[in-house]
């Protein structure tokens, strides 16, 4: 069985190593070794909210993400990716952290569930589903370019006010990132139905076992994106 667990991050210490080396290997599989996203500090962080890809059969780690919660303490993965290229990223973000604002970031799945939408798909909402849970209104995320359509199909949009139009080089100079915003998480005006229903019932219920399909292909996950009251 596959299952989503979400957790705190400075509640689990052992899990967010075995995300973090996950994680590590796969952007080093892909030539990328410098990814603000990817450093270690944010274990410790009281407003990193951890999902975790579990096998819970032999306990390997297959895949997750993150969801940051901003706050003058605690800059954004993408803020200080980017603010230095422009310093009007923290003035965009600024701005929405009175109101709750957060970013999904470090997503990534394994070689063992690629193509079964681990990552391009279950991953995201589960993140988003969550968002609300946590008290969060918007998010944001820095997109890579096949990652913007699934993005917009979750309400995301482009936040052209920053860089080349939205744009910028990273994590390397041959490889392109678009700044997006998702502006309502709790109603997701912007996404498209096919997104924003599977969404909501996973704030409905987010403790449930489910088949999903992606590419016609069954997968069974066991969504736990419910927090321990006391650790929240």
């Amino acid at each position: 069985m596959i299952r989503l667990r979400l957790y705190r991050a400075i509640d689990d210490p052992e899990s967010c190593q075995k995300f973090i080396v996950g994680h590590r290997h796969v952007l080093e599989n892909i030539g990328v070794t410098k990814v603000t996203s990817s450093k270690d500090a944010w274990m410790y962080n009281p407003g990193v909210y951890v999902l975790i890809v579990e096998d819970t059969d032999d306990g390997r780690v297959l895949g997750g993400a993150r969801v940051h919660v901003a706050s003058k303490e605690y800059p954004l993965p993408v803020e200080e990716a980017t603010s230095f290229i422009d310093p009007k990223v923290v003035d965009v973000i600024g701005g929405h952290i009175p109101a709750g604002t957060g970013e999904i970031c470090g997503l990534w799945n394994s070689r063992e569930v690629a193509g079964m939408g681990i990552g391009a798909v279950f991953l995201t909402r589960a993140a988003v589903a969550i968002s609300a849970q946590i008290g969060l209104k918007s998010l944001f995320a820095l997109c890579a370019p096949y990652t913007v359509k699934l993005a917009e199909n979750v309400g995301y949009e482009i936040e052209t006010s920053v860089g080349n139009q939205g744009t910028f080089y990273y994590p390397k100079l041959d490889l392109v990132a678009t700044f997006m915003i998702l502006r309502d998480v709790d109603v997701l005006s912007k996404a498209i139905a096919e997104e924003r229903d599977p969404i909501m019932e996973l704030r409905e219920n987010p403790v449930m076992e489910r088949t999903e399909i992606y590419r016609r292909r069954e997968v069974k996950l066991f969504y736990q994106l419910k927090l321990d009251p006391t650790t929240a």
